[in-house]
């Protein structure tokens, strides 16, 4: 017989196994406290979690609803592949597995089946909330709804109030509890207009006109900006939408209409302009038809005169 040198498994640790083990344990407490400080403040509620309109809580009933189906599939699937390796770890005499392969019909029925009703329910309930959801449908309301035209620009929001002839810059006021339709072109790439607490996502696009309907239910400062990447500028696009009651709104209006310079041909060929980071501003008057103007003009391309070389624009920052 020998004396190895080493311990054996029944052994008892000795003190300094013990300290090995405190610095690990203290390490995963620290892990766990930062997970756990990640997982609450994840929980506090914003974007499209935060609804402020009958849109936005139909997007997010939705949402719920085809998270919940899928994890139907999810759960159990994680559940099972924790369960099946813990029973199947090496130090369980008691798992046996043989090692011939076999074909079960029932397992198969029930590994196709399930997926496939799953996807067969998602399917259904999206299908119904996409045209529950259109964009171009009407909400239904007391109030008159309330037109506004957006143009994209590089990189800023122009807002045309035809109804009261008035305009701003990166500033969308609206009513609250009226509906909102809005008509939406771009001057420049393809971008997309999206504020989260109020509803649906929809591209502007060059030469077309797309069509919103968004309602806000509450006064508040809702966040605007651009989700579809445009340009240097785009992290810049970005716009408050205020929610007034109804006075309120009509006093701004009023305020714009008396201050301000007008949106003609050379303030209109000004603002198109690259400008990163445009303060708010609003415009006294616009230019009659000006919204359909800009659609039929990136519809057919600049007017340029024959054999001119085309420039491509110069930055400016500011507004």
């Amino acid at each position: 017989m020998h004396d190895w040198p080493y311990a054996t498994p029944d052994a008892p640790l000795g003190p300094s196994s013990n300290a090995r083990q405190r610095p690990r344990r203290v390490g995963l407490l620290r892990w766990l406290v930062v997970c756990a400080a990640i997982l609450f403040s994840s929980c506090s509620q914003s974007g499209v979690l935060d609804p402020q309109g009958p849109i936005a809580l139909q997007e997010r009933l939705l949402l719920i609803n085809s998270t919940a189906i899928m994890l139907v599939v999810v759960v159990p699937v994680i559940v099972a592949t924790l369960g099946f390796a813990w029973w199947y770890r090496s130090s369980n005499v008691r798992a046996v597995r043989s090692p011939d392969e076999s074909y079960e019909g029932r397992i198969e029925f029930v590994v196709w089946s399930i997926p496939a009703l799953i996807v067969i329910l998602l399917s259904g309930v999206m299908w119904i909330g996409s045209h529950q959801l259109d964009p171009r449908a009407p909400i239904p309301a007391d109030a008159k709804p309330l037109q506004v035209e957006v143009v994209a620009l590089d990189w800023k929001w122009l807002f045309i109030y035809p109804d009261q002839g008035i305009a701003a810059v990166n500033q969308l006021v609206v009513p609250v509890g009226t509906p909102v339709h809005f008509r939406l072109t771009s001057a420049t790439v393809m971008n997309s207009f999206f504020v989260p607490q109020l509803g649906s996502q929809i591209y502007t696009m060059g030469g077309m006109t797309t069509h919103l309907n968004l309602l806000a239910d509450k006064p508040g400062e809702y966040p605007g900006f651009s989700a579809n990447f445009s340009g240097d500028g785009f992290s810049e696009m970005r716009f408050i939408a205020k929610a007034v009651p109804a006075g309120d709104f009509d006093r701004w209006a009023e305020r714009a209409r008396s201050t301000g310079s007008a949106l003609d041909d050379a303030a209109y060929a000004e603002l198109v302009k690259p400008s990163e980071a445009v303060p708010p501003t609003t415009y006294r008057a616009v230019e009659p038809k000006l919204f359909d103007r800009i659609v039929d003009e990136t519809a057919s391309g600049p007017k340029r005169p024959a054999g001119a070389a085309w420039c491509p624009p110069t930055r400016q920052a500011g507004g």
